[in-house]
């Protein structure tokens, strides 16, 4: 399966965090939203992102070391679609400035927010959640 995902994401404790060659960045206690893709694979990504220990490469791995996912989300899709999500996030919640974006012209693909306007904003995208599997 191919397409586009949404992770939701909470972060217990204010903290900041060393992102890749980003440089630190302070996030505040609370809820994330991060969009990305998957043209080779939704499944392979998705469960890439759920495992704590992998090798980093993209700025969201440096994130979920110290947060949790608490919601997935995703559209089918052959084509790369994160780009109007985060189009779409980017009017309705606050940005982390470049945060995933640094292959595409987006201002982010990390937003934060409460946990009601995050629930709204995604519910309005009509996306499948996704059905973690158990091991």
């Amino acid at each position: 399966m191919k397409g586009s995902y949404i992770l939701v994401i909470k972060l217990k404790q204010k903290k900041e965090i060393q992102i890749g060659k980003l440089g630190k960045i302070r996030f505040k206690i609370g809820f994330y939203i991060y969009v990305g893709s998957a043209l080779n694979g939704l499944d392979h990504r998705i469960n890439r992102h759920l495992k704590k220990t992998k090798k980093m490469h993209w700025h969201i791995d440096y994130f979920l070391d110290f947060a949790d996912i608490i919601d997935i989300l995703y559209i089918e899709s052959e084509t790369k679609v994160e780009c109007n999500i985060a189009s779409i996030l980017n009017k309705k919640l606050v940005i982390i400035p470049y945060f995933g974006s640094s292959d595409c012209r987006c201002k982010s693909h990390l937003f934060y927010g409460s946990y009601e306007k995050i629930k709204q904003v995604v519910r309005n995208l009509h996306m499948m959640h996704y059905k973690v599997k158990s091991y």
